[in-house]
């Protein structure tokens, strides 16, 4: 009799065993489980818009903008993080380096997926390492004029150009205005002597002084000062008139349609970037571009909003891309 017990004994121990397997597979299962949910509530930590310009400029403003009003809307701080260098290059090259999760995200232009491939020897991404999040909008140019130089008018510049060499400003090599610039020599057959700086305010500073004789720069860095009575506008390269100067004729309207420039701000994410990650910034981003407040800030940067999405974008920036750089080849542009 006294056999018995033990083996009794051994099955109630191999029961509890048995038991107590289950209640860790169990945990081990809801453990396993616990990251999809983390990762379906996204955000769920601090997101940061990499913008591959100086504080200040256009880019970073609607970078701003809209981190403030994402930063209320989903609940969780979004910050700014400028990474200037490379037109575009030096911060786009760290988002694409980046863990593709949607908490790292690019904000600049266009030029550094149309204009960049063609003057930079070699890139450190392609295109395809990223997808759009959103293209929030487009903005054109004003052609301006330091008064001295004695035109009225787009055409006169153009006469002007044709007989002696113009000193262009721009924002620095490869930048819209170098390409507008460089455009401006090829299809009208302007001679043009471009003189880079860093950035668009001393590029329209050298205007105002005389330093440059001409630049096709950002309308609201030119506006004041046109304002005054320092530079003379002549036209817009974009579609249509800007909001800002209605007067101005559009490079189209003045003649010059191949002197077409729009600069497109965009937004992007590693390509790999979840869907549901995806799908919650463009909500909040196209929320955010319908606040009144935020379209009165946009307005006064000129910008044509769009909150375009979805696979016309990329097709959008590579047709671009093909039309600067018979351009770019042309009249041999180059980054440095």
């Amino acid at each position: 009799m006294w056999q018995s017990r033990p083996a009794s004994r051994a099955k109630t121990v191999a029961a509890c065993v048995r038991q107590a397997l289950a209640g860790v597979c169990a945990a081990l299962a809801s453990i396993a489980s616990a990251p999809a949910s983390a990762q379906a509530a996204y955000p769920s930590k601090v997101v940061k818009f990499v913008n591959t310009f100086p504080p200040g400029g256009p880019s970073d403003i609607i970078a701003r903008t809209l981190a403030d009003k994402l930063q209320t809307s989903l609940k969780q701080s979004f910050i700014v993080e400028n990474r200037p260098g490379a037109g575009g290059n030096v911060g786009t090259a760290a988002v694409v380096a980046s863990p593709p999760d949607g908490y790292t995200i690019l904000f600049g232009i266009d030029t550094t997926f149309t204009i960049n491939p063609t003057v930079y020897p070699s890139m450190p991404f392609k295109l395809g390492d990223l997808k759009p999040l959103m293209l929030f909008g487009s903005s054109g140019l004003m052609v301006g004029v330091y008064p001295g130089v004695g035109v009225k008018s787009l055409a006169e510049l153009i006469a002007k150009g044709k007989q002696e060499t113009l000193n262009f400003s721009s924002g620095g090599n490869g930048s819209p205005g170098h390409l507008a610039a460089s455009i401006l020599a090829e299809k009208a057959g302007v001679k043009v002597n471009h003189i880079p700086y860093k950035g668009n305010t001393p590029a329209v500073t050298a205007v105002v002084a005389g330093e440059a004789q001409a630049g096709i720069l950002a309308t609201p860095g030119f506006l004041p000062h046109v304002q005054s009575g320092k530079v003379r506008a002549l036209a817009v390269t974009s579609r249509q008139r800007s909001v800002l100067a209605p007067d101005l004729p559009t490079v189209a309207e003045a003649g010059i349609p191949a002197l077409e420039v729009e600069v497109l701000y965009i937004a992007m994410v590693r390509s790999e970037t979840p869907d549901a990650a995806v799908v919650t910034l463009q909500k909040a981003m196209k929320d955010a571009l319908a606040l009144p407040d935020v379209k009165e800030r946009f307005a006064r940067l000129d910008l044509f909003l769009l909150g375009e999405t979805g696979p016309g974008v990329p097709e959008l920036l590579d047709r671009t891309r093909a039309r600067y750089a018979s351009t770019i080849k042309a009249v041999g542009m180059k980054a440095d």
